[in-house]
């Protein structure tokens, strides 16, 4: 195999990754050479912390390792955001920094910074390559990357190790599927039988999470879903496992029209939650209603109690359930389209008539987005509005860090998700504190002729923490952003730009996406009035 850094390029190659994102630095020459020679691409992003978001994304949408590079000292401090942003998204990372040589590491102070402890917090392992162990390591690195549930693993080595020459090895990388398989049914002492306390259910409603998407358990769902005739809420990091233009999709959970959710959940007997992560749980759980643990995990969490547990695949355990069903519909059509009705009302609340909505945003590119556009959002008061209204009809088809809900995602995510891609069309819908903390990232894509249309939403604020300032009371501080020309910075990088501020001038900006051979900013000055309305 050559040298350690020939091994570590072949793992990286053999699970399918063809782009690396990456920073350079010195450390990480010798790794980045092999990974070219092995036929890996490294693409740089502007900083390190937008090449993880980018790495985030590849995973989002493949669900296998996305894989990031940094150096030592600065670089490796700098991914730490991205690197917590895959654990706590559930998201498969592998992200290698480089380190100052090991004999030198425990006398030198210049930029070496302790990995294992600043890794140890915010990903699932923290170790380290040497070029005796380099299959081992890159072995479980990648496997513990992909088990349920899934996350990122960090990896440190040094100039002097990649250049190290390694034992010969066959690289064989270990299985990526991290779903269980099959199905271990556990019991509280006394309670009835899962399928037993779904027939006993009058109104039973199924909450689907982030472990369905992974299981691939759409089918299922809907196979259960049209079985008993119950309602199916997803969690946001879930949007489109179930088809949300499905006559039975009743909402996402934790987005826009919260309330309405919950109440909604509050009139159900029994909520089957199919590989629902509590991570993404804004408030705490308060329903008394119980709950059906259907995961890939056990319920340790204790988010919500739970006397019955199907563990394992969760496509294979709510087939389980399917063909143990017996019984009437338990809701009717009716029932669910009248949820539906109020949850339309509630999503439009507090329009400005004769002013650019958010919701006039996310309505007019949905309308314009060719078929399969797939769509990532950041952080801010519109990704909940997103979150509720952007029509998913696929699995991976909206991506959005809302296990850590970091900012600065939207974009670097976007490009990520279309050089994976390839030809899929990608929108990103951000808003302008997000588009700040990644701006020039946009020149990669310009680099890349990638054809993204990227939305931002302008208010000039950071909304959310502007209006809980004002809900207690306070004057707004630190949260008015200044005023930035989005179209001439946009053009400074050779991206194509427009500025909107009507619905009639979106639909004319949005009306070519699907011919764009490049990337296009679009500048849209919304009215923020509906966000207090809405939350």
């Amino acid at each position: 195999m050559g040298n350690t850094a020939a091994v570590v390029a072949e793992y990286v190659r053999a699970t399918g990754v063809r782009f690396v994102f990456a920073y350079p630095g010195d450390p990480i020459i010798e790794l980045m050479e092999a990974l070219r020679a092995a036929g890996v691409e490294v693409v740089p992003g502007s900083r390190e912390g937008t090449a993880v978001f980018m790495a985030e994304a590849q995973a989002m949408v493949t669900g296998r390792p996305g894989v990031c590079l940094s150096t030592l000292g600065p670089g490796s401090t700098s991914i730490v955001n991205g690197v917590a942003a895959a654990t706590w998204d559930r998201v498969p990372l592998l992200a290698i920094s480089g380190q100052i040589d090991a004999g030198r590491e425990d006398l030198v102070t210049h930029q070496v910074v302790d990995h294992k402890l600043l890794f140890s917090p915010v990903a699932k392992w923290a170790g380290r390559i040497d070029p005796r162990s380099v299959d081992a390591v890159l072995r479980k690195a990648l496997r513990l990357a992909v088990a349920e549930r899934p996350g990122a693993v960090h990896l440190t080595g040094s100039a002097e190790t990649f250049a190290a020459p390694a034992p010969d090895t066959e690289v064989a990388p270990p299985p990526l599927d991290g779903a269980a398989g099959g199905v271990r049914v556990h019991l509280a002492p006394g309670a009835p039988d899962p399928a037993a306390l779904l027939r006993a259910a009058r109104r039973p409603l199924l909450l689907a999470g982030a472990a369905a998407t992974r299981c691939g358990a759409s089918g299922s769902l809907i196979r259960l879903a049209e079985a008993v005739c119950a309602p199916v809420v997803v969690a946001p990091m879930a949007k489109g496992v179930f088809p949300e233009d499905h006559p039975l999709f009743a909402g996402v959970l934790d987005m826009a029209c919260n309330q309405v959710l919950w109440d909604f959940l509050a009139g159900s007997d029994l909520v089957v939650a199919a590989g629902f992560d509590p991570v993404e749980l804004i408030k705490p759980w308060s329903l008394r209603t119980p709950v059906l643990h259907v995961d890939t995990t056990p319920n340790t969490d204790q988010v919500y109690p739970s006397d019955c547990e199907l563990v394992g695949d969760v496509s294979t355990g709510l087939d389980w359930l399917a063909d143990g069903w017996r019984g009437e519909p338990r809701w009717s059509e009716a029932d669910v389209a009248a949820h539906r009705a109020r949850l339309r009302t509630a999503y439009y609340a507090g329009r400005v008539v004769g002013r650019l909505n958010p919701t006039d945003v996310i309505d007019t590119v949905r309308a314009g987005a060719p078929p399969g556009t797939v769509v990532t959002c950041d952080v801010g008061s519109h990704k909940l509005l997103v979150g509720q209204g952007w029509q998913t009809r696929e699995p991976r088809g909206v991506l959005m860090s809302n296990g850590l809900s970091s900012m600065g995602f939207g974009l670097p995510g976007a490009i990520g998700a279309g050089l994976t891609l390839g030809e899929v069309p990608v929108v990103a819908l951000i808003g302008d504190g997000g588009f700040a903390m990644a701006a020039t990232d946009l020149r990669l894509a310009v680099s890349r002729r990638l054809p993204l249309a990227v939305v931002v939403f302008c208010d000039g604020s950071l909304n959310r923490i502007e209006l809980k300032q004002r809900a207690l009371g306070y004057r707004s501080t630190a949260t008015r952003l200044d005023e930035v020309d989005q179209v001439a910075l946009a053009g400074s990088m050779g991206c194509d730009g427009v500025r909107v501020t009507s619905v009639a001038e979106l639909e004319k900006a949005t009306a070519g996406l699907a011919s764009r051979t490049g990337p296009l900013l679009i500048e849209a000055r919304i009215e923020p009035a509906q966000y207090e309305a809405q939350f």
